[in-house]
């Protein structure tokens, strides 16, 4: 199944989406309705894990959601959209939009299959900017496709994001079929607030993330940094000191 045959019309307007992208608000960003075609979204939602045959994410206190990276394993269509991801021809896209060279992950570290349940929540926070196990690899995008048929405002869950964790976010409804392409960097907050969801309703969405090389040492790496809202003191304090934590497991579990 060919590119054209799995995205949808927005591919042909990518140069006018990028002039999008780079002036939106808070940060670079664009929304895509109808990400892929109506037989792509159905076919990942009918492949779509179960939520108990997920692992919970390694996030700590900060989120309660839960991923599975298997994303090429759980069925022909997420094969498909699996592949098209790291294509050629998606690089392509995903560089005009930023303006410089991009890859997609091809392990998908932290990404393929989300989902939350009722109280589910990912605390505002911005992602780690070096990928784990490749030193010249800068992150620079977010690639979200939510796959929530007939989601009620009510249920929150929205993408909220914001420059400043003080400021007021903008908020972006998890809708079904709808694409996020947004920067990732130092000031690029996002999360959702925890969820009110009746039984057998859940918040889906499958994520890529697009690097660029950069040379190895040119960036001092960042785990994850969070900034949690309407947080205890315990966890707000973990929070602001949440990267010289990580910094110093890393260091223990390396020697170990």
């Amino acid at each position: 199944m060919s590119l054209e045959n799995m995205l949808g019309s927005w591919t042909g307007r990518v140069d006018e989406l990028a002039a999008e992208f780079s002036s939106a608000q808070p940060f670079p960003l664009v929304v895509l309705d109808g990400f892929v075609t109506d037989d792509v979204a159905e076919g990942l939602l009918a492949e779509f894990p179960p939520i108990d045959d997920m692992a919970r994410s390694n996030d700590y206190m900060f989120a309660d959601k839960r991923v599975s990276e298997t994303l090429a394993s759980n069925g022909p269509m997420s094969r498909r959209f699996h592949d098209l991801m790291l294509s050629d021809a998606f690089a392509d896209i995903l560089s005009r939009l930023a303006g410089r060279p991009l890859f997609v992950d091809p392990s998908f570290h932290g990404g393929g299959f989300h989902q939350g349940g009722d109280g589910s929540y990912l605390d505002t926070h911005v992602d780690f900017n070096i990928h784990p196990h490749h030193e010249d690899w800068r992150r620079v995008l977010n690639v979200l496709l939510y796959l929530n048929q007939d989601w009620d405002p009510g249920f929150g869950g929205s993408l909220l994001v914001r420059r400043d964790p003080a400021h007021e976010p903008r908020s972006v409804p998890p809708l079904y079929n709808r694409g996020v392409v947004m920067l990732t960097g130092d000031d690029t907050y996002h999360g959702y607030r925890r969820m009110t969801l009746p039984p057998g309703v859940t918040r889906k969405s499958v994520a890529a993330y697009a690097y660029e090389l950069v040379p190895t040492g040119s960036l001092r790496a960042r785990t994850t940094s969070w900034a949690p809202e309407d947080a205890g003191i315990l966890k707000r304090t973990l929070a602001r000191n949440w990267t010289s934590l990580a910094a110093t497991r890393d260091r223990v579990l390396r020697r170990g």
